[in-house]
């Protein structure tokens, strides 16, 4: 008789696509989502927690290269047959919120929302199918000052959370002019217009020069692979150079360049006016274009928008892995979008928006040395005696309510090293010793970690000669002296 087959142990491997993220990661990600709520708070934007699934009626179907029914989302049929998915932003979910709820919310409404999203694409280098977005919005009014309000409050994160001003710029930018500028164009042909557009959305990688070769009959690539190009002549084309290159010196001088880009377009001069509005409700505020500013190279995303855009990008320079400077680019993108409410209940509802890409700021700070990759510990209470884990449980919980983050040490208490190790591996400062010896006198001892550690990593020893390493105080004195320990260090 065969042996019955044993069930194979399931690996332990995360995911493909997905990570797991650890103590120092996870604070340092809450503590950066609460400085940026207290400035969407601030701002009168109120919280809002959407559910993480939706039907996949609901979402839409807003993803990039979707050709296959559900693509580009986590989905599954429910007893019902009603297909549901998890979120892939959190601009759907809010869309439909707001069509469920609209007649009980105030008008305006102003909301933030911050949580996980996913999304079933091809993960890569830095690319995961689970990340964090931190969103805010305002529904229900078309005024060019909720889109100037949220590129101040999205300038004012970036500073809460440790970009100093010149470090980023806002740069605004607005679909309509783009409109303009293909009006301008007369392309007639709606695919020849899409077409126009992946183009433009390649002018930060390929410049003037390449925008106007691919709009053309094409160029060589970097490989000296040949790209074939839109096939435009040079006066078709002349109107998105025109529009891609009319930066000026300042606000009012790239506006009028904008102008005469978009020609007589109805539809081009009104998006010229919405940054006309926005540059004056800046310059009012006190943000010049140190902190925001308008941009006509913003072109991604514009497909999605209706009207302003605009993307939060760091300017400063970090080492790549591959040992090469380069500018860390946008952490941040958003818009106004007035379509998509629309969907649920037949009128249009404006609205505009901003997405912060949690994960990529926190890169951003750490690439710049301004979050440690390293947290403190809790102070260790070591266990000396087994039989008196009630004394050493009264001693944490003194520390706890002193407002100390502290531990017993719960392993196998046998070997007092393991213990010291323990302590070091959760990057404590302080580890509490009292033995039989120390408990009936009255006493603990105080082990200073951080600066033990200071000591093994330290050539010369002159430095730190005259601290001690451990202390002998009274347990009433426990905590005294252990803050006094800690300010050393602060």
């Amino acid at each position: 008789m065969a042996k019955p087959k044993k069930t194979p142990r399931p690996k332990a491997q995360t995911p493909k696509g997905f990570r797991d993220y650890f103590g120092v990661e996870v604070a340092g990600r809450s503590e950066m989502l609460e400085k940026i709520a207290r400035v969407y708070h601030a701002y009168g934007f109120d919280a809002l927690e959407s559910s993480a699934v939706e039907t996949v009626e609901a979402l839409g179907k807003f993803l990039p290269d979707v050709d296959r029914p559900n693509a580009g989302v986590f989905a599954w049929q429910d007893e019902d047959d009603t297909w549901m998915a998890l979120r892939y932003d959190l601009t759907a979910p809010l869309a439909r919120v707001y069509a469920q709820h609209r007649n009980d919310l105030p008008t305006p409404y102003r909301r933030f929302a911050m949580g996980p999203v996913w999304r079933n694409e091809k993960p890569g280098p830095g690319r995961f199918r689970q990340f964090y977005q931190c969103d805010a919005d305002t529904v229900g009014t078309a005024s060019m000052a909720a889109d100037a309000e949220i590129c101040m409050m999205l300038a004012d994160c970036l500073e809460e959370v440790g970009i100093p001003r010149g470090d980023y710029v806002v740069r605004v930018n607005d679909r309509k002019v783009l409109n303009g500028v293909l009006e301008q164009m007369g392309l007639a042909d709606e695919a020849q217009r899409d077409d126009v557009l992946r183009t433009i959305d390649k002018f930060d990688k390929v410049g003037a020069d390449g925008v106007r070769e691919l709009l053309g009959k094409g160029r060589l690539d970097a490989s000296g692979a040949f790209i074939d190009g839109v096939g435009l002549e040079d006066h078709q084309a002349a109107p998105v150079l025109d529009f891609l290159t009319s930066k000026g010196a300042d606000a009012r001088e790239t506006l009028a360049n904008l102008r005469e880009a978009v020609g007589e377009s109805d539809i081009g001069l009104e998006g010229v006016a919405e940054l006309e509005t926005m540059s004056a409700l800046f310059e009012a505020a006190g943000y010049g274009p140190d902190r925001i500013d308008i941009d006509p190279s913003v072109v991604r995303g514009l497909g999605y928008y209706t009207g302003p855009v605009f993307e939060a990008e760091l300017t400063f320079e970090i080492i790549d892995e591959k040992g090469r400077p380069r500018q860390f680019g946008s952490v941040s993108g958003g818009g106004r979008y007035d379509d998509l409410v629309k969907r649920f209940t037949g009128q249009s509802v404006p609205a505009v928006g901003v997405s912060i890409g949690v994960d990529r700021l926190l890169a951003a700070l750490h690439a710049k040395g301004r979050i440690s990759a390293e947290s403190q510990g809790p102070i260790v209470v070591t266990v000396m005696d087994r039989d008196r884990m009630a004394d050493y449980q009264r001693m944490v919980a003194a520390l706890r309510a002193s407002g100390l983050r502290a531990e017993v040490y719960l392993g196998n208490p046998k070997n007092f090293g393991n213990q010291l190790k323990y302590a070091d591996k959760r990057q404590s400062p302080i580890a509490i010793i009292q033995g039989t010896d120390e408990a009936e006198r009255g006493v603990v001892q105080i082990k200073d970690l951080i600066l033990g550690a200071k000591l093994a990593e330290t050539a010369s020893l002159e430095e730190w000669k005259d601290r001690p390493s451990q202390y002998e105080v009274p347990q009433a004195d426990m905590i005294s002296k252990i803050r006094e320990i800690l300010s050393l260090y602060a």
